[in-house]
């Protein structure tokens, strides 16, 4: 497998509605890389993973995220990147009208997916993947915070991400199933996807480490990787 760049900031300036939140960032992240972002709140990691999904515009420096011009990126390209992107929120966000299938149906339908067997396929191989197949008709209020957690994360990989960005997909869990949740997510790095998790969660980074990125004073510093 060979690691390829899949996020390259040069001299980057991260604004948030005109707030400097970011200054100067420089970053290179390859497939198959497993990566904590840490800091207060407040700090800029949110902001940090909008500039890379195409939520805020990259005014100042060289962003280049699976090929896409961050600097250039028009509206109409936004979703095309996003398609090539898992995000997993700390809230879950499933629509609690309808069950797991029609959940993960929804979102395939919506990126342009049609043929019906093959929907079909991709829901039960992800699901697989999270180790949720059980629950394919359950509805979300019938599901655990970490089975609600893994169905996101079975969301986020439908489309066959490049990148995986998980803001505080731990933040509502309990220290167990955080762990079993990032641990998931660190074996989905193994197969190439660059996993990107931003967390308060240092419980968890101690018995799962990995490098990590420290947003603090405007400014992303690169902390020593452990292994």
């Amino acid at each position: 497998m060979t690691n390829s760049t899949l996020i390259h900031l040069k001299n980057v300036d991260v604004y948030q509605q005109k707030h400097l939140v970011l200054s100067n960032v420089n970053l290179e992240i390859k497939s198959g890389e497993f990566i904590y972002l840490i800091g207060q709140t407040g700090a800029g990691k949110s902001s940090l993973l909008k500039l890379i999904y195409g939520d805020l515009h990259l005014s100042k420096g060289e962003g280049n995220v699976i090929g896409f011009d961050l600097k250039k990126l028009s509206d109409d390209e936004i979703p095309y990147l996003r398609r090539k992107l898992g995000i997993v929120f700390q809230d879950f966000q499933l629509l609690g009208d309808r069950n797991v299938q029609d959940n993960l149906e929804f979102v395939l339908k919506a990126t342009g997916w049609k043929e019906a067997a093959k929907i079909e396929m991709q829901i039960k191989d992800v699901l697989e993947k999270v180790g949720l197949l059980s629950k394919l008709k359950k509805m979300p209020y019938e599901l655990s915070g970490g089975e609600q957690q893994r169905i996101v994360i079975a969301r986020a990989l439908l489309n066959n991400p490049e990148i995986i960005l998980a803001d505080e997909p731990t933040g509502n869990l309990d220290p167990n199933t955080s762990e079993d949740i990032v641990l998931l997510l660190k074996e989905l790095s193994l197969s190439g996807t660059a996993v990107i998790i931003a967390t308060h969660d240092y419980q968890v980074m101690k018995s799962i480490p990995a490098r990590i990125l420290k947003c603090e004073n405007g400014k992303i510093s690169n902390e020593i990787s452990v292994s």
